[in-house]
């Protein structure tokens, strides 16, 4: 009899766990990186008397965010290499060739974090595996955002804004050229700065999970509290 009870509340202590799992871990909100709204551009330093910009203008792949706990966040993401463009043909021609990216062999271009923690009011510091070339570096991004989240028709949207910088040369990047007075036609140091807009399809309320937080009303919550 006794065993009895005691499995009695094993199986409902279990089935406690169970129905409040939704609420206590599953707190990320899930998004789909918008290719049409997102894009990873860059500079560097030409001849050493301007910077030329450019940019990847295809990049896909999701975001998990968590507002409460942005430790438990994750961020992956793919730039198609082929869609470099720095509004010269010739110099884009280049660039893809295997002088630098050689998109032909190594046609993406990807970044998938391994931390993700807080770094002020608003801000968070991405830190992960960053693949360019077939060489992967870890880097750390600088993230402005996310912003407030805004709702259009079935889907809600947010966005934030990243910086990181990179030595080019650390990817296997080497081509340059020396002028004739010294110094080089190609700086080493890239800056790199993501414009990204995420989306995800808006909940109904028998959808929601219970207790589950928004980004937004994560948000309010934090003000009110103040």
């Amino acid at each position: 009899m006794r065993r009895f009870h005691i499995l009695a509340v094993v199986a409902a202590a279990v089935a406690l766990l169970s129905a409040a799992a939704p609420s206590v871990w599953a707190q990320a909100v899930q998004y789909e990186i918008d290719p049409v709204h997102s894009s990873a551009q860059f500079s560097v330093r030409h001849m050493m008397v301007s910077n030329v910009r450019g940019e990847f203008a295809k990049v896909t792949g999701t975001v998990a965010y968590d507002p409460k706990n942005p430790q438990a966040s994750s961020v992956e993401a793919t730039i198609d290499a082929t869609s470099i463009n720095t509004h010269e043909p010739k110099r884009d021609d280049q660039l893809k060739s295997p002088d630098f990216f050689d998109v032909a062999k190594y046609p993406t271009l990807t970044f998938k974090s391994t931390k993700v923690e807080r770094a002020g009011e608003g801000n968070l510091r991405v830190t992960g595996d960053l693949t360019i070339h077939g060489v992967t570096k870890q880097v750390v991004l600088e993230v402005e955002g996310l912003s407030p989240e805004v709702k259009m028709g079935g889907n809600i949207k947010t966005g934030a804004s990243a910086t990181t910088t990179i030595d080019r040369r650390d990817f296997g990047l080497t081509w340059n050229r020396v002028l004739e007075g010294g110094g080089l036609v190609v700086g080493n140091e890239v800056k790199i700065t993501l414009e990204i807009e995420m989306g995800r399809k808006a909940e109904t309320p028998a959808e929601k999970p219970a207790g589950a937080a928004t980004p937004g009303a994560a948000a309010g919550a934090s003000k009110n509290a103040r």
